[in-house]
């Protein structure tokens, strides 16, 4: 089993400081938002960006505000009260994009389906290097990806971002490469055993890999 380090956000650690003084245990926390529990853990531990509803319902449960869980109500720092830091785009390198989302998460893979360009959010876990996703049999991502030509892939585009919409900062990156479905007892028996737990539950038995031919990454700044 791989071991991720975890890397809270500015939004999880508010959660998490909110929830700690009410006294609050995650599940009971979770209960009063109507989310779940392993999902709020994720939340706390790493740079996540849920929806607006999700973060209302947070808020209401730890009995504050959505603006105070996003940073917008934080008072300015006295050198940066009189005049706002302007942006600036950094271009990310390989080796930084690659220790952004080594952590692993939640992803999107985009790829052309028969209907049209498709974008489905996943979780993955970095493995050997590669991307690693478990679904379902005969789920979009089995049906579509598959070009029935043994050896031959389709290419996929795969991101990851992390946003900070009160501080209008963050960071994306993008990888691109081969989905490869892995079949065969020797490449089952290497992934079988990696921590990657679909959300969705269910049974998700079709491992995918995705080894990267391109890594890209922006990143935005207010500092």
């Amino acid at each position: 089993m791989t071991d991720h380090t975890r890397t809270p956000g500015d939004l999880g650690r508010r959660i998490a400081q909110r929830r700690e003084s009410l006294g609050l245990s995650r599940e009971q926390l979770a209960g009063r938002a109507r989310i779940d529990s392993g999902y709020l853990g994720y939340l706390e531990e790493n740079a996540a960006s849920p929806s607006a509803g999700t973060v209302d319902r947070l808020a209401a449960a730890l009995e504050t505000s959505s603006e105070e869980l996003l940073g917008a109500a934080v008072e300015p720092s006295p050198e940066h009260s009189r005049v706002p830091a302007p942006p600036r785009l950094e271009k990310l390198d390989a080796d930084e994009c690659v220790r952004l989302v080594s952590p692993g998460g939640v992803g999107r893979v985009a790829f052309d389906s028969p209907t049209g360009p498709l974008i489905l959010p996943v979780n993955y876990v970095m493995h050997d290097g590669a991307v690693l996703l478990r679904t379902a049999f005969g789920g979009p991502l089995d049906r579509n990806l598959r070009t029935g030509v043994e050896g031959v892939d389709f290419k996929v585009a795969f991101e990851v971002d992390h946003i900070d919409e009160a501080r209008r900062q963050g960071w994306s990156v993008l990888i691109r490469g081969a989905a490869h479905h892995i079949s065969s007892e020797r490449e089952r028996a290497a992934v079988t055993t990696v921590d990657v737990d679909p959300w969705a539950g269910g049974e998700r038995e079709l491992y995918i890999r995705i080894t990267p031919v391109e890594i890209s990454g922006r990143r935005i700044h207010r500092t």
